[in-house]
C-alpha cells in the first residue's frame, strides 16, 4: 500500500458526507487570534498552522458541493494528457500550446513535461482574457442596443 503522501487520485464525498461536510463547511471560521486543532484517530491533539487549515477548509468546501478534490504540489511535472485534461482541451490542442509557447514544458526523452504552477499561470491568463473579451463584447451589444442590463 502506497503511502497517504504519494495518492494524488482526487477524493470525492459521498452524499451524506457531502451534506455533513456542509455543515462543517459553514462553521469553517478563523477567529482572530485562534488556532485550530486537529484531533488524530489515537485522540492525540495538534494545533495545525494557518495554512494547513486554509487548505482544509478550502477541500471541504468543495466536498460539501459533490465536487472531487486532490492536492498537487505546485511543482508536480504533469504528462500532456494530465495538462489536456486540466484544462479541458484536447491533447494535440495542449501540444500546439506547448509548441507556440504558450505554457512553458521540459522534454524528457522524446516526451513533454509540463510544472503544475505553469499550466495554472496560463489558466489564469486564459480566464482573465476570457473575462476580457466578454466585458468588452457585452459593452458592444449595449451600445448598439443588442443588450441590456437589468
Amino acid at each position: 500500500m502506497r503511502a497517504i503522501a504519494d495518492r494524488e487520485e482526487p477524493v470525492q464525498a459521498t452524499q451524506q458526507e457531502a451534506e455533513e461536510l456542509r455543515g462543517i463547511d459553514r462553521s469553517l471560521h478563523p477567529e482572530e487570534g485562534g488556532h485550530a486543532r486537529l484531533i488524530a484517530p489515537s485522540g492525540e491533539e495538534f494545533e495545525i498552522p494557518d495554512a494547513l487549515f486554509h487548505a482544509l477548509h478550502q477541500a471541504v468546501h468543495y466536498l460539501a458541493r459533490g465536487r472531487a478534490v486532490a492536492i498537487v504540489p505546485y511543482d508536480k511535472m504533469l504528462t500532456t494528457q494530465q495538462a489536456a485534461d486540466l484544462l479541458n482541451v484536447s491533447r494535440p490542442y495542449l501540444v500546439r500550446l506547448l509548441e507556440a509557447g504558450e505554457i512553458p514544458f521540459e522534454r524528457v526523452g522524446t516526451h513533454r513535461r509540463i510544472r503544475f504552477e505553469d499550466l495554472m499561470a496560463y489558466r489564469r491568463k486564459r480566464d482573465a482574457e476570457r473575462r476580457r473579451r466578454l466585458d468588452e463584447l457585452t459593452r458592444l451589444n449595449e451600445e448598439t442596443g443588442l443588450y441590456e442590463r437589468r
